[in-house]
């Protein structure tokens, strides 16, 4: 192993868990750096064996991947798997079950997509096995790689292996492109689009040796990653353009590395120094513990951990790691074991897992016991977590969508109609609205989209959202309410944004916001109505009450939106509260997760809101 490239691993697993752990918010770029070294070491490997001997023993080298990866990889899967199920609340099975099925068949990448598990945005308790979504793109750029390289110098194209390996880099790399700015999830999470960047690590091997400052060069290239760690965050459009930066720097360093250049001093005893070696050789253990040393305590406490807990579990990540590499990565990795036993070790390991997954996903609870006094009440959480019929309908349009469709409820035959609009704060009220209209004759269109307030606000971009899609969502619907000329237009949102830096006062932001939809609304001429938004509870309440009493589970009063004079403001505030804002109202569970209220408590206002509606001169008694 060449120690430099032992020494970028350590920088990339300590910039990964320093990300994890709130300490950076670029870090994620480690990823980036290991996909550059995977690139480099195995293309090498490939060649040096088609150099000597001719060809290449597929049988060989995938035997040689499984020693080297699966040991480790399966025990910490296992180890988690475990965990998670004796300790996390049996509410969260299923999808821990799930989450370990995908990560033992190294499809967890596509299926994390799928499921929009927004890596960068990971705002309730994550997956303690999603970091294997990474795993997941090495394995299956393994499986064509090797077979793409034979291809070409099996039929005497070593000469133009340069130009076929830099056609595929470039063609992933401006496939990145169109899925980050069109699909982000799948840009983030999928082999097409980082493939580029473990061709970067081949090109470094194929590229004309050059003399080069390496002076120069490797300075610059660390410039860029402490850049790209430092500034880049979860706002970031990754990787699209963004991950130019810290895949060229760390490629550059290694080509530097690669021709001989001379590098600065400091530079070559950062990277060689024994800690670095140290780290370098446990990376990969420690990226695989990291992760659910940080996660599970989280999920367990069900609360963020304080600064000394993100340290003692960064510890103990240190410690895990040096023990699987000592016991578990080099025994393997070294033992000579005929490549039949390995697959059927490798296939044997893979049921295990796969079992495991099955065996949590079958055990997960299905109601949850709430007792209070000498009483105990069960809840179904399918019912408590239902969503409102129109995420199903498709009327709860999701990211990326510009225009809503039909979406028409209540009396589809009125001439009356009513207008629902604004984000999944607003859809949440769905299940109300749609009564009251139904029950007045009253024809109900509901233009919701996910992270997409009724108020003009120009929200920056977070991960899989885009601001850009939303605003043109809004304009579209603010156009076809004005077309309709609705009686009433019921406008609700989440009402915790916080301003961007360059505004000075949130309130101030918030009231341009809603100053703006009132004037486009005017062509309309219909009555706007605000819903304040909901009390937030302090944590997911059904995965809350599944473990813990339910005084301990509640919600906090959410800021009344300051709303313009000409607009009828309704605060559901004495509907959830009292002295404090429960997490069981009236025998009814109030909310489905971490912000929205369950269906079954938004039919138990109805008759609430009907009264405020009537005592506002909306509705006659």
């Amino acid at each position: 192993m060449i120690l430099e490239i032992q020494g970028l691993r350590a920088v990339a697993v300590l910039l990964v868990v320093a990300f994890h752990a709130g300490f950076i918010s670029g870090g994620y770029i480690g990823v980036d750096i290991f996909y550059v070294i995977s690139g480099y070491l195995i293309t090498g490997l490939l060649l040096r064996e088609f150099d000597r001997s001719g060809t290449i023993s597929f049988r060989a080298f995938y035997a040689r991947r499984l020693k080297r990866l699966l040991p480790s990889s399966f025990l910490v899967l296992f180890v988690t798997a475990a965990v998670g199920f004796l300790f996390m609340p049996a509410s969260t099975r299923s999808s821990l079950g799930r989450d370990v099925m995908a990560g033992a068949l190294y499809v967890g990448n596509y299926l994390f997509a799928w499921w929009q598990n927004d890596y960068q945005n990971l705002g309730a308790t994550p997956s303690p096995v999603i970091h294997f979504w990474s795993l997941a793109v090495e394995e299956q750029f393994y499986l064509f790689w090797p077979m793409f390289i034979f291809f070409l110098l099996k039929r005497g194209r070593r000469e133009t292996l340069l130009v076929w390996v830099a056609s595929i880099t470039a063609l992933s790399f401006f496939v990145s492109l169109y899925m980050t700015t069109k699909y982000p999830i799948w840009a983030f999470y999928s082999l097409p689009s980082r493939a580029w960047e473990l061709g970067a690590g081949a090109l470094i091997l194929l590229a004309p040796v050059r003399k080069v400052s390496g002076h120069l060069l490797v300075g610059l290239s660390f410039a860029g990653l402490a850049f790209s760690a430092i500034v880049f965050n979860s706002n970031t459009a990754f990787p699209g353009t963004a991950a130019l930066l810290p895949v060229l720097s760390v490629a550059l360093i290694m080509y530097a590395v690669h021709v001989a250049a001379k590098i600065p001093s400091l530079a070559r005893a950062l990277l060689q120094s024994r800690v670095s070696q140290w780290l370098g050789a446990v990376s990969y253990p420690m990226y695989l513990w990291h992760w659910p040393v940080l996660v599970l305590p989280v999920a367990i406490l069900g609360r963020p951990l304080n600064l000394l807990e993100k340290l003692a579990a960064i510890a103990l990540t240190i410690v895990l790691s040096g023990l699987t590499h000592r016991y578990v990565e080099e025994r393997f990795r070294r033992g000579s074991y005929k490549p039949a036993k390995v697959y059927i070790s490798a296939i044997l390991a893979t049921m295990v897992s796969v079992s495991l997954g099955v065996g949590i996903y079958s055990a997960s609870a299905t109601s949850i016991n709430i007792t209070s006094g000498s009483n105990s009440t069960s809840f179904s959480l399918a019912q408590i977590t239902q969503k409102p019929a129109i995420y199903a309908d498709g009327c709860q349009v999701d990211k990326g969508v510009t225009i809503s469709g039909p979406c028409e409820y209540g009396d589809r035959s009125s001439t009356k109609t009513w207008v629902l609009f604004g984000d999944s704060h607003a859809a949440q009220w769905f299940p109300t609205l749609n009564a009251i209209a139904r029950a007045r004759a009253t024809k109900l269109i509901v233009l919701t989209k996910s992270s997409c307030p009724s108020v003009s606000l120009d929200l920056p971009d977070r991960g899989a959202f885009k601001n850009a899609p939303c605003r043109t969502w809004r304009s579209n619907s603010i156009d076809r309410i004005n077309a309709i000329h609705p009686e009433i237009v019921f406008v609700s949102s989440f009402s915790h944004y916080i301003a961007p830096k360059v505004v000075p006062n949130t309130i101030l932001w918030w009231r341009a916001g809603e100053t703006s939809l009132k004037s486009r609304l005017l062509p309309s001429r219909s009555r706007v109505l605000s819903i304040s938004d909901t009390p937030l509870p302090n944590s997911d309440i059904p995965i809350c009450l599944s473990s813990k009493k339910a005084s301990q589970c509640f919600a906090l009063p959410s800021p009344v939106t300051s709303w313009s004079p000409s607009i009828d403001v309704i605060n559901p505030k004495a509907w959830f509260c009292t002295s404090e804002c429960p997490s069981v109202i009236d025998g009814i569970v109030a909310y489905r997760d971490t912000t929205h209220m369950s269906v079954q408590f938004a039919l138990h206002l109805v008759k609430p809101l009907t009264s405020t509606l009537v005592s506002i001169g909306v509705l006659a008694p």
